[in-house]
């Protein structure tokens, strides 16, 4: 597969040749699901808690007689019928983590990857740099290419000038290429590549 390569200006960059082993599957979302949820999964806090009748401040002894009350039958008012008791089967602080085979993990983000090149939503840009870190001519050039929600990802370090004016812009997140992944591929409509984050995936999946 082949794409032109563009500046940011809008000018053309010559071309590039992507591999049909990363860009050119058939997109298979079943794969891209699973990894889609192993990722939610993950960054789940599990932090919500409920307090249990064990842990209710209050005291054991029985409430009244067994008998001759003409009432339900009850014994300590930390049972979670009254109010102020305990929670039966409340949340507890845990993980939601799942398991996700290694090999399946990069099967889902080449898919993923592959899913973009064939909706025409991948772009390739020589590079993602700014001398001034100005948000206003930076939207200005996205504009120009048609970029109003977008995932740009480049090499090993992202350019400090680019990623300043970029962090203001809605809908607009820009990652080193150790950050790809599936999720934040497909939430986004067009995903851009650097040509160094071209080369790196290339080297990544070799």
């Amino acid at each position: 597969m082949e794409l032109k390569i563009t500046t940011l200006e809008g000018k053309e960059a010559g071309s590039v040749k992507l591999s049909d082993e990363i860009f050119g599957l058939e997109p298979r979302k079943d794969i891209i699901q699973r990894c889609i949820q192993w990722q939610l999964n993950k960054r789940q806090a599990g932090t919500h808690k409920a307090k249990g009748r064990a842990e209710i401040w209050r005291t054991g002894k029985k409430m009244y007689k067994q008998k001759g009350t003409g009432g339900a039958r009850h014994g300590s008012a930390r049972v979670p019928q009254f109010r102020g008791g305990g929670r039966a089967f409340g949340p507890v602080v845990r993980s939601h983590a799942t398991d996700l085979p290694k090999k399946v993990r990069v099967m889902a983000l080449k898919h993923a990857l592959s899913a973009k090149a064939k909706d025409g939503s991948l772009i390739v840009i020589d590079k993602a740099a700014l001398e001034a870190a100005k948000t206003k001519a930076l939207i200005a050039q996205f504009s120009g290419l048609g970029l109003t929600n977008a995932l740009i990802i480049d090499g090993t370090e992202l350019n400090s000038g680019f990623a300043a004016a970029a962090r203001n812009i809605p809908n607009i997140d820009v990652l080193p290429i150790q950050g790809i992944n599936v999720y934040d591929i497909l939430r986004r409509q067009k995903l851009v590549l650097t040509k160094a984050a071209c080369d790196a995936l290339e080297a990544r999946f070799k």
